[in-house]
């Protein structure tokens, strides 16, 4: 079937962007491709026909397709060739695209949405996460879905203290930010953030620079849906009886003021639980429990939220600013090499750090990237944490991006490899939850990273902040719990040294926020990572001297790199026997740092003698014990180094006269010798005549 190819180009960071349609994947309801340099994104939308029955949520589907081919890739692992599970990068930018476009669909919308965006071509100069945003935000406007866009995303980085829009890979390495913003064209839809300590009023302008930048693109997006004449499709919202929730608001006048409002989580949780019995005994009869269930929570938000707003009130009787009581714990497990226990509330993460050599880095080969990492967070999030049944499994997206996340906060104070010649690997889990688990995985992975003996540069910590608003009014709030969470409009976790921000995410509900609202929680956040920081370091004030009992011990020493071939040996075979001799570990890097990791310092110490002894050069002077190699008629060739052998001539054998060099020395007897001269050639001239 033929289709009318459109093609449509606007300037978006001082290049050219060419969005087309027509051409690729006719039977999607959205289809585009958008075109960035040689990056070449397609980005697809469906949209089922019906809603989904007996749900309530909206099942929207984000997915980023990294291919191989597009960067003229084969995947460098040995067995798998072939794309399977998308990688973690993969998997963050699929969220990342996720998280602007979400709020924008109405609340009660229950079809089936799909966005795919497939990377066909990358040239490597600029990363194609956000060009896939901008392609499946294209195709939901073309998809006659209730999308309430156009949305944009676009990359900002510090360099030299100058805001660059959209920078390159290269220009990226030497960034102190890396920062994506989206939004619509009234208002910021979505922040994630990496810095090296940036201060607030830089962020705040970074932010606003993001944000006009991608004007752009919004412009062409609405022009592509006006020239092509879509049409929104017909649908339904699944929303709450109105009158059932006029009803039990009524009902529950007088009540609910107490019941939502409590310091004792447990004490609120039963009351609400009680509340609810009595709404479900007195309209039983006439609703179905689902819907009454799906009122009730409406009513229990509107209060959450009123209170706030109106009365100043949170659930838990704080002020805006108050954080929940804070208590750490660090060592308190025994044989690993760094613990600690943050607790916030009665939100509490056990984090566990493990050391290991260099050789443990984790490799990463994917469609952008073919490099190593050597500091690693891991984030967990079992069912029992909020007293849920769910399966074990292998980590969802949440887990993925929270770990990310809290790597992405502590990775600017990690110490350099020179400084500190070990692999990291923290774990986070999340052993109870509500509200924040990730920014405690951040507090959490700073203490327990002190306790292994890591010399941070700086101590981080992060807070979670919420807001409520009412379109005309707003209240920021510090460390939100679950309920002002589920009741609330947005998620601004900060997490940053006393110095400056290290990270930032934000997820809202509602369509947008203002420099405003930014520039107040921002401010909030700094007065409230303070306070949480003073409290960690009231339990551990710096890193402890040396690294835990049971973590490997590494030892450092340079070689020449020309000796690297010579430490190796053929095939492995000499660091293969130093290694089975000693029980250690030995990483060689191309500069000729040599890493030798081992549990005792004897061991360390026996396999460097022997790696000094391989490299080692032949010294005019130095005694040497060396073993007799061969005997001849004018002399003994004696091995004094690997490979290095050296004449005793007859007349150095003994201080008298020697006929016979066999009746002074055998082959094999270990003789002390004194190197008396290098001649022209090379050769080594030796005494032990001279040694004695």
């Amino acid at each position: 079937m033929q289709h009318d190819i459109a093609e449509f180009t606007t300037e978006f960071c001082g290049r050219e962007i060419t969005i087309e349609t027509g051409k690729m994947a006719f039977l999607a309801d959205g289809a585009v491709t958008v075109r960035y340099g040689d990056t070449i994104v397609l980005g697809t939308a469906v949209v089922s026909n019906q809603p989904r029955p007996g749900i309530d949520f909206f099942p929207l589907m984000i997915d980023y397709e990294e291919r191989m081919y597009a960067s003229g890739k084969i995947s460098g692992s040995r067995f798998i060739k072939r794309e399977g599970r998308a990688s973690e990068h993969g998997t963050l930018t699929a969220r990342l695209i996720d998280r602007p476009i979400r709020p924008l669909f109405p609340k009660g919308y229950r079809h089936d949405v799909q966005g795919v965006a497939t990377v066909l071509s990358a040239d490597l100069v600029y990363s194609a996460d956000v060009l896939g945003m901008v392609a499946i935000s294209t195709a939901l406007m073309l998809s006659g879905a209730p999308f309430e866009g156009p949305v944009a995303g676009v990359r900002i980085g510090l360099i030299d203290g100058e805001l660059i829009a959209f920078p390159t890979t290269e220009q990226m390495k030497v960034s102190k930010l890396d920062l994506v913003v989206a939004g619509t064209e009234d208002a910021i839809m979505m922040v994630e953030a990496g810095a090296e300590e940036v201060d607030e009023a830089t962020m705040l302008k970074a932010l606003e620079f993001g944000h006009k930048s991608i004007q752009p693109l919004i412009e062409l997006q609405n022009k592509i849906v006006k020239e092509l004449g879509v049409k929104t499709k017909t649908f339904e919202l699944d929303k709450p009886d109105a009158d059932l929730v006029d009803a039990i608001m009524k009902f529950l006048d007088g009540k609910l003021g107490t019941a939502v409002r409590h310091a004792d989580q447990y004490q609120r949780h039963d009351a609400i639980k009680n509340l609810e019995g009595e709404v479900v005994e007195q309209f039983g009869s006439d609703y179905d429990h689902a819907d009454i269930e799906v009122a009730f929570r409406s009513v229990i938000d509107q209060e959450i939220r009123r209170a706030i707003l109106v009365d100043g009130v949170r659930p838990d009787d704080r002020k805006t600013t108050e954080i929940r009581p804070i208590s750490s714990q660090v060592g308190l497990l025994p044989r690993t090499h760094g613990s600690a226990l943050f607790t916030r509330g009665t939100t509490q993460v056990l984090n566990v750090t493990t050391l290991a050599s260099t050789s443990y880095a984790q490799l990463v080969d994917t469609m952008e990237e073919d490099t190593s990492k050597r500091y690693m967070h891991h984030y967990n999030f079992p069912g029992y944490s909020t007293g849920e049944t769910r399966p074990m499994r292998s980590p969802g997206r949440r887990e993925i991006g929270h770990g990310a996340l809290a790597e992405r906060a502590l990775l600017p104070v990690i110490p350099s490899v020179e400084d500190f010649p070990y692999t990291i690997r923290t774990v986070s889990e999340a052993i109870s939850s509500n509200g924040s688990t990730s920014m405690a995985s951040v507090c959490g992975s700073t203490l327990s990273l002190m306790d292994a003996g890591v010399p941070l540069r700086k101590p981080v910590s992060g807070i979670a902040m919420g807001l409520i608003t009412d379109g005309d009014n707003f209240v920021i709030l510090s460390d939100i719990q679950g309920a002002e969470d589920f009741a609330g409009d947005m998620d601004f976790k900060v997490a940053g040294t006393e110095d400056g921000i290290t990270a930032l995410q934000m997820d809202i509900k509602v369509k947008g926020i203002t420099p405003k609202i930014m520039a107040k929680a921002l401010e909030q956040a700094k007065a409230g990572r303070a306070f949480i920081l003073g409290k960690m370091l009231d339990v551990l004030a710096a890193p402890r001297p040396e690294v835990a009992p049971h973590a490997p011990r590494i030892s450092k020493l340079m070689i020449s790199p020309d000796k690297i071939r010579e430490v190796i040996g053929k095939g492995g075979e000499t660091i293969n026997t130093i290694i089975a001799e000693t029980g250690v570990e030995i990483d060689i890097e191309d500069s000729g740092l040599v890493m030798i990791a081992s549990t005792t310092a004897e061991a360390a110490q026996a396999a460097i003698d022997m790696i000094q002894g391989i490299v080692a050069e032949p010294e005019i002077g130095t005694i040497y014990t060396g073993t007799v190699v061969k005997v001849m008629d004018f002399g003994a060739f004696v091995n004094i180094l690997p490979g290095r052998d050296g004449l005793v001539h007859v007349s150095q054998l003994a201080d008298h006269r020697v006929e016979h060099p066999s009746d002074e020395v055998k082959v094999g007897d270990r003789v002390k010798v004194k190197l008396t001269e290098i001649d022209a050639q090379g050769r080594l001239n030796l005494s032990i005549k001279a040694a004695k």
